[in-house]
């Protein structure tokens, strides 16, 4: 099956030497090659690539702002973000956006081969060694939250954001149309599942695993 691509690079030079990576292997074919993200986006809608390969530094937009985009727009592409260096806000928004893989610059070029493929057959691919300490926080939060969504019911889980936001039983009451007394009952039950002490633990834990107002 041959893998359809996008490449996204400000630099020609760069954008030369991807498209001969991936056309000296026999799976892929480079179907376009853009230089800034409103070009990407065009890309995308008109070509609807396999996979693109986007440089988070792009004029325009840059990568990130071409990922919240793709998002809105709901494209079946998959993507590849390639990069010299991503800070743990970046990587965050970026994998909630969505993105397939992150590869950085200074990796083996056939590193963001293996990657494209990965990504392609719906894996993931994250450089762990490059950006651990991000990527297991990420993972811990998402698997938080994930654990607290199959033990508290939707009321619960709004709730606590609520908690974690500040907001005392009285307003939380009044914004959930609920008496204060129901909303005690509902802490009880939270308090109860997730085996906390009270209402200070309960709004550290929900910023621990992501769940914060």
């Amino acid at each position: 099956m041959t893998i359809r691509l996008v490449l996204a690079d400000d630099h020609p030079i760069v954008l030369d030497g991807l498209e001969l990576l991936f056309r000296l292997e026999g799976d892929f074919e480079v179907v376009g090659r853009c230089r800034d993200g409103l070009e990407t986006l065009e890309a995308v809608r008109a070509l609807a690539p396999d996979v693109l390969v986007l440089d988070v530094r792009l004029p325009g937009k840059d990568g990130i702002e071409v990922l919240r985009t793709l998002r809105d727009q709901g494209p079946q592409t998959r993507v590849v973000l390639l990069t010299a260096a991503l800070g743990e806000r970046e990587l965050r928004e970026a994998v909630g956006l969505g993105v397939g893989g992150v590869v950085l610059k200074e990796m083996a070029p056939q590193m963001l081969v293996e990657a494209v493929r990965a990504v392609h057959g719906g894996g993931r691919w994250l450089e762990a060694g490059s950006v651990g300490p991000a990527l297991r926080q990420l993972a811990e939060r998402e698997a938080g939250a994930r654990k607290v969504a199959t033990l508290l019911t939707p009321r619960e889980l709004e709730l606590v954001r609520m908690v974690a936001g500040g907001l005392r039983n009285r307003a939380i009451a009044e914004r959930l149309f609920i008496s204060e007394g129901t909303v005690k009952i509902h802490l009880h039950n939270v308090y109860r599942k997730l085996e906390v002490g009270g209402r200070l633990e309960l709004a550290v834990y929900a910023q621990r695993h992501g769940l914060g107002g």
